[in-house]
C-alpha cells in the first residue's frame, strides 16, 4: 500500500482521527513514519516503542468493534519547520456507551519527512474534570513570571 503524502501536519492529524473513528488500521498506520522510534501512549496504558508495538496497540482497539465520534477543542499548536507539536482535547463518544463522553487530553508531534509530514508520538491521558469553584474570585494581585 502507498502511503499518502500529507501536505501539513494537520492534514497528518485530520487524517488520524478519521482513521480513529473508522477503526480503519490500514489508514491509522499511514499517519505514523515507518521507524522504530516512533511511541504511543495510550490512556492509562504503558508507552509502547516501535512500529510494531503501535500498530498492534490499533489493531486491539480497532477489534473491540466500538465506533467512535471525536470532537476535537482547545488545539494549541506548536508550529516548526520539520516538527511540529498538537495538544488537543478529545470529546469522544462511543456508540452506545451509557456513560457518555469520554474527555482525553492528547500530545500529538509529528516530523516532516521526504514523505510529508507523519506522526511519531500520540500521548493520551484521561482529562479531569473541571474543578466546581464555590469561593469568591481573588482579590490579590496577579503573580508575573
Amino acid at each position: 500500500m502507498t502511503k499518502p503524502l500529507f501536505p501539513s501536519a494537520q492534514d497528518a492529524e485530520a487524517a488520524f482521527y478519521d482513521a480513529f473513528a473508522r477503526g480503519d488500521l490500514e489508514a491509522m498506520m499511514a499517519v505514523w513514519a515507518d521507524d522504530d522510534d516512533i511511541y504511543c501512549v495510550h490512556p492509562q496504558g504503558p508507552r509502547l516503542l516501535g512500529a510494531e508495538q503501535v500498530r498492534e496497540s490499533w489493531r486491539q482497539i480497532f477489534a473491540s468493534g466500538d465506533r467512535l465520534t471525536f470532537r476535537l477543542a482547545s488545539q494549541h499548536y506548536l508550529p516548526g519547520m520539520m516538527m511540529a507539536v498538537h495538544s488537543v482535547h478529545e470529546h469522544i463518544t462511543v456508540a452506545g456507551d451509557p456513560r457518555g463522553r469520554h474527555q482525553i487530553v492528547a500530545t500529538n508531534v509529528y516530523l516532516r519527512t521526504v514523505r510529508g509530514w507523519r506522526m511519531v508520538a500520540h500521548h493520551a491521558s484521561p482529562s479531569p474534570a473541571p474543578a466546581a469553584t464555590t469561593e469568591e474570585p481573588s482579590q490579590a494581585a496577579p503573580l508575573l513570571h
